[in-house]
């Protein structure tokens, strides 16, 4: 062929592009405290408890002052596992050869998960009250849930997202 035509491949599928991803995602947890707002809290509850404290020690109250010590390291340790286990995520690929899943822990463990998109459907767990809470990736004998630190309306949107990419790779069959 002079021309520079690239023939279409018989089966009307083209190779170059049967790994590219149909749909992908990155799902992280929810965290509504940024590094700013921690400063802050911690320092509003710092303030109130060193307030607080002074005027117990000054009625003679004195052991009070260290349980209020006691709560602000409590509360300083609470809120830094929050932020650590928010470095976790979770990655989502979704193309016509496989269903990608992609765990990381916070220590920065990995594992994965790899489907045949022919076999795989997702399953749902709805709640009138709360909302959309499991949802799982099912391929023969295997399960997987995804999204499991999202909150519930994000977990709809990556339902939503998942449902329509198999269903689209299916079709493509």
């Amino acid at each position: 062929m002079a021309s520079g035509n690239i023939p279409a491949h018989p089966d009307g599928l083209d190779p170059a592009t049967m790994d590219r991803p149909v749909y992908s995602a990155v799902i992280r947890p929810h965290q509504s405290l940024s590094q700013d707002g921690f400063r802050v809290v911690m320092g509003f509850c710092c303030l109130v408890s060193l307030v607080t404290s002074i005027a117990c020690w000054r009625a003679g109250f004195w052991p009070i002052a260290g349980f209020f010590g006691l709560d602000m390291i409590a509360l300083y340790v609470a809120l830094k596992v929050s932020f650590r286990r928010g470095r976790s995520f979770e990655e989502v690929a979704i193309s016509p050869i496989e269903v990608f899943l992609a765990r990381i822990d916070p220590r920065g463990v990995r594992r994965e998960w790899r489907f045949n998109p022919l076999w795989t459907k997702l399953s749902r767990v709805d709640d009138e009250e709360f909302g959309l809470r499991t949802l799982t990736l099912m391929s023969r004998r295997e399960h997987v849930v995804v999204a499991r630190d999202a909150s519930p309306d994000e977990r709809a949107i990556v339902a939503d997202g998942l449902t329509r990419a198999l269903a689209q790779v299916k079709r493509g069959y």
